[in-house]
């Protein structure tokens, strides 16, 4: 039973990190209808910012918590310029050309980013110190739960929440909302939808790079490549959970982290990665709008 609790917590960690990346692959497709490849870079380009500038404070004498702080700042804001940046160079110029222009642009963006980084640091795995302060509470069920662990879950269900209430309630929160039912309609009733598709990416950004730091801080180690593997399961998740979907790109996301983490557990680690591409072809196969997605109506 106990080994059960362990992978289900395992999984729900891991849950948690798809859907911080899903939840930018969902909010951007929702509202411009592609699918942003390069999205699991941000994710790695903010973990790396975070290693940079926290591992300069760390060696300043800079106490343990507030070298956290600064150190997610940093990766916040440089993630979010680069998010825009490549909204802006990418993306832009493409928004009424055919889905596939777009669809390669990010594919090159994915690939770029990744020998930039590649180039500016090491191919090699780096050390990530863990900078999460630890709870003293969890001492008795350590072996089962840790601080990364309490942490990532919470920070993903802040987030989730955040997000659910911005979108529902907040006025650039419906100006979303407009902007993906019909773009030229929301021009003309006034709402600026450059700006929103530029905040659209910068929330995705930031939610990723968070994701970013925590999960490496977590795993104690980072590398130039991290963001795609984990950028290609979010997506699967989002698809699994219907893209486009907020509640679906969540759902997806715990599904196919305890599904990996049980598969692992029962069967073999060495499939664990073979499991997000066995359910999307599933999926695709039986529900191809996901599991909480609707299927787009077109008139003819």
């Amino acid at each position: 039973m106990e080994y059960l609790v362990r992978l289900l917590m395992s999984g729900t960690v891991k849950g948690s990190i798809y859907a911080l990346i899903a939840l930018g692959y969902t909010m951007v497709y929702g509202i411009i209808q592609l699918i942003n490849f390069a999205h699991g870079e941000i994710y790695m380009i903010g973990a790396f910012t975070a290693l940079i500038i926290g591992a300069t404070l760390a060696n300043a004498g800079v106490p343990v918590t507030l070298v956290l702080i600064i150190a997610l700042l940093a990766a916040m804001v440089y993630s979010a310029a680069y998010g825009v940046t490549m909204e802006k160079i990418a993306y832009k110029p493409l928004r009424n050309s055919p889905r596939l222009s777009a669809l390669i642009s990010a594919i090159g963006m994915s690939i770029f980013l990744q020998n930039y980084v590649l180039l500016a640091q090491t191919s090699n795995y780096l050390p990530f110190p863990n900078w999460v302060p630890q709870f003293r509470f969890l001492e008795p069920i350590k072996h089962i739960m840790n601080s990364n662990q309490v942490i990532i879950i919470s920070y993903t269900a802040v987030d989730i929440e955040f997000l659910t209430l911005l979108i529902k309630f907040s006025r650039i929160g419906k100006a979303m909302r407009a902007t993906s039912q019909d773009k030229q309609m929301a021009q003309l009733v006034g709402i600026n939808v450059n700006r929103v598709i530029s905040i659209t990416f910068i929330i995705g950004s930031v939610t990723a790079a968070l994701g970013g730091v925590l999960i490496c801080s977590y795993m104690g180690q980072i590398n130039y490549y991290i963001g795609f593997i984990v950028g290609i399961k979010a997506f699967v998740a989002a698809v699994l959970g219907g893209i486009g979907s907020i509640p679906g790109a969540v759902l997806g996301s715990f599904v196919l982290g305890w599904t990996e983490s049980l598969g692992a557990g029962y069967i073999s680690s060495d499939y664990e990665d073979a499991f997000a591409f066995i359910i999307l072809i599933i999926i695709l196969i039986v529900r191809p709008s996901g599991i909480l997605g609707r299927k787009e109506m077109k008139k003819v």
